[in-house]
């Protein structure tokens, strides 16, 4: 019986180190595939922000307010004196009128004034009129022109026909005659045509206004006269 009890103690011990040293391989076992897969990375990367980020945040800080305004004071008002009216002055004794005459008093006799002159009403003085204006009529007169006497027609000298023809000229600045016309007939058609191309050839003197050369109508008188 003493021989067989030590047999019995050992097999308990011996599977207690198999056991242990089958964890242990184990263990490393499990780390070793952990650290070929990422993992026991991924843990760290998960564990790591999470404990930064509850570092970093902090508590909102508490908004203070500003205090109130302090309400100004009310102005004082200014104080306005009442000024007593003045009181009106007392009225004045007013005279009154005895129409019953003194008996000492003087009498006289009073004389009726002669009646004020009339007045004389102010006479309008009218404005002077304006002077009238100086004006020179053209001329055909002057040696200078040069003028030809107007040709009798042959025909009127054969016939008897003579008389006075009245041209209306119309004489330019320059002293040429713009436009004619008879104003008088001689009563002789050939006569009146031969005045009127006559002055329509003729030189003038040009008509002047105030010293001014402009141009003006002039008559003409030609004579058709038989000798």
């Amino acid at each position: 019986m003493s021989a067989t009890a030590p047999s019995i103690q050992r097999e308990p011990l011996v599977s207690r180190n198999v056991a242990i040293a089958g964890g242990v391989v184990a263990l490393h076992v499990a780390f070793l595939w952990a650290l070929q897969t990422g993992l026991l990375r991924r843990a760290v990367e998960i564990i790591v922000p999470a404990t930064i980020l509850s570092e970093i945040i902090t508590p909102p800080q508490p908004k203070v307010e500003p205090p109130p305004p302090v309400p100004k004071p009310p102005e004082p008002r200014p104080v306005v004196k009442r000024v007593q009216p003045a009181l009106p002055p007392p009225p004045m004794p007013v005279a009154i009128v005895d129409p019953t005459p003194a008996p000492n008093a003087p009498t006289g006799v009073t004389a009726p004034q002669p009646p004020a002159p009339p007045i004389a009403a102010p006479v309008a003085v009218a404005p002077a009129p304006p002077a009238p204006a100086k004006v020179e009529l053209p001329s055909s007169d002057a040696d200078y022109l040069q003028n030809p006497k107007p040709a009798y027609p042959p025909i009127s000298k054969r016939l008897g026909e003579q008389g006075k023809v009245m041209v209306r000229v119309l004489i330019a600045a320059d002293g040429t005659a713009q436009k004619a016309e008879i104003r008088q007939s001689s009563g002789f058609e050939r006569l009146d045509q031969a005045a009127l191309a006559t002055v329509q050839r003729w030189r003038y003197v040009p008509g002047k206004r105030n010293g001014v050369v402009e141009a003006m109508w002039f008559n003409v008188p030609i004579n058709f006269v038989l000798e």
